[in-house]
């Protein structure tokens, strides 16, 4: 074992050191590409809307500008899936109060039944309290809450034919929507998607808001 034997041993080494390091570099990259949001322009959506909240209250879109709302449709029969979705939502929102980030607790959670012909004031008010104290439950009329969902490009159909007192499901989109302080869309998250990754989503959208909006009126004061 002399000086040129121990010389290349370093030198291959150092050579699959760098190797690997490299490829841990390329792997740790495409796993970040991966689970990056992914930016394919976002349609437009939202609008115009008159519902009625869970206290009886006429409720339009305008109400609710200022705030970054979260908006999910649902219904109140549905066994599994909106609940979990509402039971998420709601862990958002509890994760988002507790960020030192000035914008964090002025998220709204929403929920639009696009079953109105069953729930009425009461039973969404019985239902939204179940999930988060500061979640608005909205309904209407079948006009009405068509009217919003058609805004929102929503989907949703109930079975033909049903008979008065029959139980029946509604089918319908399954996403929560994030909208800005200018009722503008920012993202839509699928039921895949975690609570920790919506909160991170959030969060992000709220300091590149906010930063526009300093450097809007920095500008403008100029």
């Amino acid at each position: 074992f002399n000086w040129k034997s121990s010389a290349l041993f370093v030198l291959t080494g150092a050579g699959l050191f760098w190797y690997f390091r490299n490829e841990k570099a390329k792997v740790e990259q495409a796993r970040q590409e991966r689970f990056a949001p992914k930016s394919y322009g976002k349609p437009k959506l939202g609008g115009p809307f008159e519902l009625v909240d869970q206290q009886g209250q006429v409720r339009t879109d305008r109400d609710f500008l200022g705030k970054f709302t979260l908006v999910y449709f649902g219904f109140t029969h549905c066994p599994d899936i909106c609940p979990e979705e509402l039971d998420k939502m709601a862990e958002v929102v509890d994760a988002l109060g507790k960020c030192t980030h000035g914008s964090c607790d002025k998220v709204v959670p929403i929920f639009i039944t696009c079953d109105p012909q069953r729930d009425t004031v009461e039973r969404v008010r019985d239902y939204v309290k179940e999930f988060h104290p500061k979640m608005v439950g909205l309904t209407g009329t079948h006009e009405q809450v068509g009217q919003a969902a058609r805004a929102y490009r929503v989907y949703y159909s109930k079975p033909p034919k049903v008979s008065n007192g029959e139980d029946y499901l509604v089918d319908h989109s399954i996403f929560f929507y994030l909208m800005d302080p200018r009722g503008q869309l920012v993202d839509f998250y699928g039921k895949d998607y975690s609570a920790e990754y919506v909160v991170n989503s959030v969060q992000q959208y709220m300091r590149d808001y906010e930063a526009t909006a300093a450097a809007t009126a920095t500008t403008n004061s100029e």
